[in-house]
C-alpha cells in the first residue's frame, strides 16, 4: 500500500482536546477503509503567514499513513466539510520517516537556544558572539577584497 504524510490545520478558537478528536475521527476513517496510521504528531498552535479563513494562528497535527487511495480521498472529503479544519495537505512519500518529524526536533532546538540566549545586547543568535558578529573566522572586508601593492608583502603596511 502507498505512503501518505498528511497535514491539517485546524482553527484556532478549538481547543487540544477536539483537535484530538478530530485527528481519532480521521484515523477511524482511514482504518475503516483498509488503511492504517502510524504516527500521530500534534506540533501545537503556530503562526501562520497570513490569514487562512480569517485565522492568524492554527493547530498543526501530521498523521503518517498507509492506506489505499480510496481511505485518503474520503479523509480529505471529511475534512474538507469541517468547519474546524482550516486547510490540510497529502503527499505521498517512498517511505515514511520514522522517530521525531522535523518540525518536533525544529522547536526542540529553538526551545534550547532560548534557554542559552541571554537577554540584553550582546546574547548570542544568528550573528555570533556579537550584535553585529564581530568574532568572525574571517579577515575584515578591506584585507579579503585589496589586491596587494608593490613592494608591499600580504598583510603588511607601507
Amino acid at each position: 500500500m502507498p505512503n501518505y504524510e498528511h497535514v491539517f490545520l485546524a482553527r484556532q478558537d478549538v481547543t487540544s482536546q477536539q483537535v484530538e478528536a478530530l485527528t481519532a475521527q480521521f484515523k477511524g476513517v482511514i482504518e475503516a477503509n483498509g488503511g492504517s496510521v502510524g504516527k500521530t504528531e500534534y506540533w501545537g498552535v503556530k503562526s501562520l503567514q497570513y490569514r487562512i479563513k480569517k485565522n492568524r494562528k492554527a493547530h498543526f497535527t501530521l498523521l503518517n499513513i498507509t492506506a489505499p487511495h480510496a481511505a485518503i480521498a474520503e479523509v480529505e472529503r471529511q475534512m474538507s466539510i469541517s468547519e474546524d479544519v482550516i486547510r490540510f495537505l497529502t503527499l505521498a512519500v517512498e517511505e515514511l520517516e520514522e522517530g521525531q518529524s522535523a518540525m518536533l526536533r525544529k522547536s526542540d532546538r529553538d526551545d534550547r537556544r532560548d534557554d542559552d540566549r541571554g537577554f540584553g545586547f550582546g546574547g548570542g543568535g544568528r550573528g555570533g558572539p556579537g550584535r553585529f558578529g564581530g568574532d568572525r573566522d574571517r579577515a575584515p572586508r578591506r584585507d579579503r577584497f585589496e589586491t596587494p601593492r608593490e613592494g608591499v608583502e600580504d598583510g603588511g603596511e607601507e
